[in-house]
């Protein structure tokens, strides 16, 4: 039953295309297809019928199926695309063949339905897993960028380097957060580095054991770590909490943090206004003289 059922689908494609592409066509005006261009939607809808009918007489997966789910990724569609596609087919097709006999009975019709589901659940299962691979790759790339920007080391000076840290720190970005200020340290040969906790929401003992274990691991590598962007409710909770942060310098802006570097580095901010005119009422001394 199964094998006439699908040469008689086959053998009919173009009828069953074309009462499939006309019921596609009227639900782009009501979905996400709206704003596709007519020769794209078209195009494409030809060939997800073709790769339809390629899978129903390969029997099952093929590569034709993968090649198109890469490119509706690639396009940026999304799988609900695919789904209500094949369900269009899958009811497009079934009332096709029953259209073709003259009596039905309920045995022949439930044949029908488990035969036109056979040829379809194959298509369904590649796309998805296709799909599915897809957004794993795509997630976990993202996951890495993330990572990389959630602990950034950045060199301002000679000696000085800074990590910004926005948001919740957490034992996998504590880690992260580790990893990146001895090596960032220890590439930009930083004499001091300062650690901006100012988009930091919370710090609790948590929070505050992860950055003075950073600070600690920094010290023993020669560099002084500073933290910065202490906030007055931070500062209460850290009293409130117990926790000893005296082992290293702590400032309440990054600007105080970035002049205590400079002094540790043998170096100063100089007004230059200022010093110019005080070279000026230097020379202008010595010619009076």
């Amino acid at each position: 039953m199964d094998e006439k059922l699908k040469n008689m689908a086959i053998e009919n494609s173009d009828s069953i295309v074309q009462l499939w592409m006309e019921e596609i066509n009227s639900l782009k005006l009501d979905n996400y297809t709206a704003s596709i261009s007519d020769e794209l939607f078209e195009s494409t809808n030809r060939q997800f019928v073709n790769v339809i009918f390629q899978s129903i007489k390969d029997g099952g997966s093929s590569k034709a199926v993968k090649d198109f789910s890469e490119r509706i990724i690639n396009l940026g569609w999304p799988l609900g695309y695919i789904t209500d596609g094949l369900q269009v087919f899958r009811r497009v097709t079934v009332d096709y063949i029953l259209s073709q006999y003259e009596q039905l009975n309920s045995e022949f019709i439930s044949n029908v339905l488990k035969s036109v589901d056979a040829w379809v659940e194959p298509i369904i299962r590649q796309l998805v897993n296709e799909y599915s691979g897809s957004w794993e790759n795509t997630v976990s790339l993202q996951r890495v960028a993330l990572q990389e920007l959630s602990a950034p080391l950045i060199p301002v000076m000679d000696g000085i380097t800074i990590m910004p840290l926005i948001g919740t720190v957490d034992t996998d970005r504590a880690k992260l957060i580790m990893e990146n200020l001895l090596d960032g340290a220890i590439k930009h040969n930083s004499e001091v580095v300062l650690i901006d906790i100012t988009g930091v929401p919370v710090v609790d003992t948590m929070v505050a054991h992860h950055i003075i274990q950073a600070a600690e691991a920094v010290r023993l590598i020669g560099a002084t770590c500073i933290l910065v962007g202490i906030r007055p409710e931070i500062a209460q909770t850290i009293v409130n909490l117990g926790i000893d942060l005296s082992k290293f310098p702590t400032k309440s802006s990054l600007k105080k943090g970035f002049r205590t570097a400079l002094e540790i580095t043998d170096r100063q901010v100089v007004d230059l206004e200022n010093r110019a005119d005080s070279i000026e009422h230097m020379i202008q001394s010595l010619k009076g003289e």
